[in-house]
């Protein structure tokens, strides 16, 4: 499987990579990459592979049916060869945007205690859908103030694992109702915002900044009534 050099460090912006395989659809794949993939609402990171002296601009990144890794290049670039050696960067103004907006998406999940049906991360804000019972729908203006209080306190995110027997023994810490924890490694990744997860501790492989204050200051622009179950939170950073 592709070794996935983000996972250590989100603020890694390029590495070497060697071409292990092009599949049937023209996608790329490496031995190693720094390109997020496609996943748990986070968009895939884009960028470029430089091989050769030319550059081969990707316009996305996915996963495929065995968890590897595809650089999906541009319409009609040249394809590198299986086994070349080529150098990986990302977009970084795209990623980091992503980073503060996940990590946001978090405050939002701290914010709101109730089970998530569903979210989406965009490179201005994202949303999450959760399970609100009637009567506890959250105030907008107290959402907002809340939120940014918490990105101003400049509160520490940090990472550690644990495995797959202690998740089971905290159930509560896995907030999704429909999507759980990818499993089979024997260890997951849990994000920890705060003093050992004062604010926000749960599962989750996606990119994040290191500090609360990188987010920047947000907005509440939306709460809406989306079904039965739903009721959707819209956020949108205020800084490019």
């Amino acid at each position: 499987m592709t070794v996935l050099l983000f996972r250590d460090d989100a603020y890694l912006t390029s590495c070497a990579a060697t071409v292990t395989a092009i599949n049937e659809r023209g996608g790329i794949l490496m031995d190693q990459t720094v390109f997020y993939a496609t996943a748990g609402g986070q968009p895939g990171d884009k960028g470029t592979l430089t091989v050769g002296g030319r550059s081969i601009s990707i316009a996305t990144t996915v996963y495929d049916e065995h968890k590897n890794v595809v650089h999906v290049p541009a319409e009609g670039a040249t394809l590198p060869a299986i086994g070349e050696t080529v150098n990986l960067e990302i977009n970084w103004q795209h990623r980091h945007r992503i980073m503060r907006c996940h990590t946001l998406m978090h405050l939002l999940c701290a914010a709101v205690p109730f089970p998530v049906t569903g979210s989406a991360i965009t490179d201005d804000g994202g949303r999450i859908d959760f399970d609100i019972p009637d009567g506890q729908i959250p105030d907008k203006q107290t959402l907002h103030d809340k939120i940014n209080n918490w990105i101003a306190e400049n509160h520490a995110i940090t990472t550690r694992m644990i495995t797959e027997a202690e998740l089971d023994a905290r159930p509560d810490l896995v907030r999704t109702m429909f999507v759980k924890p990818p499993r089979g490694a024997g260890v997951i990744r849990l994000v920890l915002i705060g003093d050992e997860g004062r604010l926000d501790l749960q599962p989750c492989g996606g990119t994040h900044v290191k500090a609360t204050g990188e987010i920047g200051p947000i907005t509440v622009q939306k709460i809406e009534n989306k079904g039965k179950i739903n009721r959707r939170i819209r956020l949108a950073l205020v800084t490019p």
